[in-house]
């Protein structure tokens, strides 16, 4: 790679060490603030230098699709859709029952295995702290399978008609009522009436923004 500049050596170096960190590719703005480059298109720029240089294969149809083609391992990705934002806290108010989790805000890319093989997987942003003690914390990223069930102790986005609010918690259902418990013990619980909650869905996993 002596024929590199030094921009393009750094972009394959953090490409590298990116991938193998993560087991996914950079996108284009990861490589802007990890190489400190001015615009995304300079990045864009180099990149085609180096898909000329048949250092790497690019796929622009992907948001995360870059591939070098020196061995380095690229996992398997998706992108999942990310639909605002869910309480671990106090429920927040959204906009209505029907539409929560419909309005896609944002996607993030993850490899496979953080979605388990689960179908239709989507993203809500974390508010509060309720959750701490089961490792979600404010501002994580938490991933669901959409559910309308579970069992008692699953971590469910629960809406709560009405209220008209939505919140993160684990569900067990007591002789006449729902309690949500937060995974924080400086917490109390939350009792709901079984006839005003609506199970949204299920937690898969979750992930902690870098930066």
């Amino acid at each position: 790679m002596s024929d590199l500049s030094t921009k393009q050596s750094q972009i394959m170096e953090f490409i590298r060490g990116f991938i193998e960190e993560k087991d996914y590719p950079p996108s284009i703005r990861d490589i802007q603030f990890g190489c400190g480059i001015s615009s995304t298109s300079v990045v864009d720029y180099n990149l085609r230098r180096l898909e000329e240089k048949g250092l790497l294969r690019r796929d622009r149809e992907v948001s995360r699709g870059i591939e070098l083609l020196d061995g380095t391992r690229r996992g398997r990705t998706v992108d999942v859709p990310v639909l605002g934002a869910i309480a671990a806290g106090e429920p927040i108010p959204v906009p209505t029952s029907d539409r929560w989790a419909s309005d896609v805000e944002d996607t993030v890319t993850v490899t496979e295995e953080m979605v388990r093989g689960h179908q239709n997987v989507f993203a809500l942003r974390v508010k509060g702290e309720s959750m701490i003690e089961d490792l979600i914390d404010d501002g994580d990223i938490v991933f669901l399978e959409p559910a309308t069930t579970a069992d008692d102790g699953d971590k469910v986005a629960v809406w709560l008609q009405d209220r008209e609010e939505v919140t993160l918690k684990r569900l067990y259902r007591e002789k006449d009522r729902i309690r949500l418990q937060p995974a924080n013990s400086t917490m109390p619980p939350i009792y709901v009436d079984p006839e005003n909650v609506r199970i949204q869905g299920r937690f898969i996993s979750s992930i902690r923004p870098s930066g």
